[in-house]
């Protein structure tokens, strides 16, 4: 979401996990949790700006302005994603043990109001977690290529350890792909 805003911000803004984020003020489109992403077409560093300068400072001085700020969702770290793996697991086997259904394989399919979580395990046990928007179709299929695909690039790769990120170029490049195809297209 880029737009360009007035002076007074009405936003605010804190600097948390080496980021600036959105702490209060939701409006066209942005909300609480986004990330600035550029400040007039300049990507941020932390919360610097490509000439060193404080984006909190930039910000707070009403010659600056008008300013155009981009926002968009923050990327997750890989220890970010290993915690969140980790966090599904326990749900995933409380789900398979709490089931009223006989030889349940856990959790398929997480609805909520913003977005689903949807997963797969392989007969050896590993398991693949997508998430999605609402409205995105396809999504097993691409559970099914990114299971194809660590077969090909993770697997077959003298180099990678079990239960370790993956590490691959050409991984992340197929992985790419699937998913631009599932975006527009809802298919592979």
């Amino acid at each position: 979401h880029e737009k360009t805003y007035s002076y007074p911000l009405d936003i605010k803004l804190k600097f948390e996990n080496k980021r600036v984020t959105v702490a209060f003020g939701e409006r066209d489109g942005v909300c609480i949790g986004h990330v600035l992403l550029a400040v007039n077409g300049q990507p941020l560093s932390y919360d610097k700006l490509p000439d060193g300068r404080n984006v909190f400072d930039f910000l707070e001085e009403r010659e600056n302005f008008p300013v155009n700020l981009k926002f968009g969702r923050a990327k997750i770290t890989t220890n970010e994603k290993i915690v969140l793996a980790s966090m599904f697991y326990p749900l995933y086997a409380l789900a398979v043990q709490l089931s009223p259904d006989q030889g349940s394989s856990g959790i398929l399919e997480l609805v909520t109001d913003t977005f689903k979580l949807n997963s797969s395990q392989t007969l050896t046990g590993v398991k693949f977690i997508v998430v999605a928007d609402l409205k995105q179709s396809g999504i097993d299929q691409l559970l099914e290529k990114i299971y194809e695909l660590y077969a090909d690039y993770a697997l077959k790769n003298p180099f990678y350890s079990l239960e370790m990120p993956i590490r691959a170029d050409l991984f992340e490049q197929n992985l790419q792909v699937a998913i631009d195809q599932i975006e527009k297209t809802g298919f592979i």
